[in-house]
C-alpha cells in the first residue's frame, strides 16, 4: 500500500518512508507534510524499489525489520542504486544492525519508539549535510585536478577514486569530502571538529557519529588491513592523521 502527501511546495524534498506499521505510516505522512516535506509511504521493499522507478526521491526512511524481508539487503540495494540519503529505523536492542547499516552506507538512524519531532530533526540534518556535500566539493580547489597518495588517486573533478592497480572504487559523498580533507592536510593531527569543518559534515550536534563512520568506510577501502590502519591513523585523544605523502596534480 502506498500513500502520498500533497507537497507543501513544488521544490519540497521528497521523503520515502518504508515501514509495515500502517499507523506509523499515516502519522509520518501527516507530520512530514505539515513540516514542509513531501512524503510518500510504502509497506515493503518491493514497493520501495518500484517508487524509485517512478519518482525522484531525496531521502529514504527505512525500517530494518520489515516482515519477511532482509532490511540490510534492502539498504544495500538502495546504496547500489543511488546516493540517496538513508535514515534507518531500528529497535533499541538492535545495535549490531545499526552498526552494519551505517557500514553499508546509511547516514543516520532512529530507534523505535521515537517521536516524529526527533525523526524530523534527523531528516533535516541529513538533508542539509547531503546538500552541502553534493554542492561543495567542486570548491575544494578549482586549480587542483587530483590527489595521489600511496599509489591511490582521488580525482577532484570527476569525484572518482582509483586504486593502485587502476580499479575504480565507488565512493560516497561523505567519503569523498573526508578523503579530500585528509589529502589537503597530510601528516597533521586533525581533530574531529576540524574534520567536520574541512569535510563540511556540519551537523555534529545531531549526528556526532559522522566522522567515525566515514573513516571506518574509508579504511575498508584504502587500507591493506582496516583493523590495523597505516594510512588513516588514530591519535588517541587528539584525532586522526593521514599518515602518507600526498602529491597534488594540476
Amino acid at each position: 500500500m502506498m500513500a502520498v502527501a500533497s507537497p507543501p511546495a513544488s521544490t519540497a524534498p521528497h521523503i520515502l518512508v518504508v515501514d509495515d506499521d500502517q499507523d506509523l505510516r499515516e502519522l509520518l505522512l501527516e507530520y512530514l507534510g505539515k513540516n514542509d516535506l513531501r512524503a510518500t509511504t510504502v509497506a515493503s521493499g518491493r514497493d520501495m524499489i518500484a517508487m524509485f522507478d517512478r519518482e525522484a526521491i531525496d531521502l529514504v526512511v527505512l525500517d530494518l525489520r520489515l516482515p519477511g524481508e532482509d532490511g540490510m539487503q534492502l539498504a544495500r540495494q538502495l546504496r547500489e542504486r543511488a546516493t540517496v540519503p538513508i535514515v534507518l529505523l531500528t529497535g533499541k536492542t538492535d545495535e549490531a544492525d545499526r552498526v552494519m547499516g551505517l557500514e553499508l552506507g546509511a547516514d543516520d538512524y532512529v530507534t523505535k519508539p521515537f517521536s516524529p519531532r526527533e525523526l524530523l530533526a534527523r531528516i533535516r540534518a541529513v538533508l542539509r549535510r547531503y546538500h552541502v556535500q553534493v554542492q561543495a566539493p567542486s570548491r575544494v580547489d578549482d586549480k587542483r585536478r587530483a590527489f595521489r597518495f600511496a599509489g591511490w588517486e582521488l580525482n577532484l573533478r570527476t569525484r572518482k577514486l582509483f586504486a593502485p592497480d587502476g580499479r575504480k572504487l565507488e565512493i560516497g559523498n561523505g567519503e569523498f569530502n573526508l578523503l579530500a580533507a585528509f589529502c589537503s592536510a597530510p601528516q597533521r593531527v586533525l581533530s574531529r571538529e576540524q574534520l567536520l569543518g574541512l569535510s563540511r559534515l556540519n551537523d555534529a550536534e545531531v549526528y556526532d557519529r559522522a566522522i567515525d563512520v566515514q573513516i571506518s568506510r574509508l579504511r575498508h577501502k584504502i587500507e591493506a588491513n582496516p583493523s590495523r590502519p597505516k594510512v588513516i591513523v588514530t591519535e588517541r585523544g587528539a584525532g586522526y592523521v593521514f599518515n602518507v605523502l600526498v602529491e597534488t596534480l594540476f
